[in-house]
């Protein structure tokens, strides 16, 4: 399911506009990315929770070349399923 689906199955079941079903989803991903930027996290009882990780900075290699690179540290996001996601999905 793509971003335009999503909002299509949103507008669908909330008997929402397309357009205000669009608003509402770039609403939540602000909300998350806002929140995430701010080393935050957000959960959703549930569905899971969206949380910032830390990577350490490591030396990798260049799969062309073989010669060795130093990769910096790095903020990542994570997502981890709730229980009631992971039971709807098994």
């Amino acid at each position: 399911m793509n971003k335009t689906e999503l909002i299509e199955h949103i507008s669908t079941k909330a008997d929402l506009s397309k357009a205000d079903a669009g608003r509402a989803l770039e609403a939540f991903i602000g909300a998350v990315k806002t929140t995430l930027k701010k080393k935050g996290s957000v959960t959703l009882v549930g569905f899971g929770t969206f949380a910032v990780s830390e990577r350490a900075a490591r030396t990798g290699r260049n799969p062309r070349t073989g010669e060795a690179i130093k990769i910096k540290k790095a903020r990542v996001p994570k997502f981890r399923p709730g229980k009631a996601l992971k039971d709807a999905v098994n």
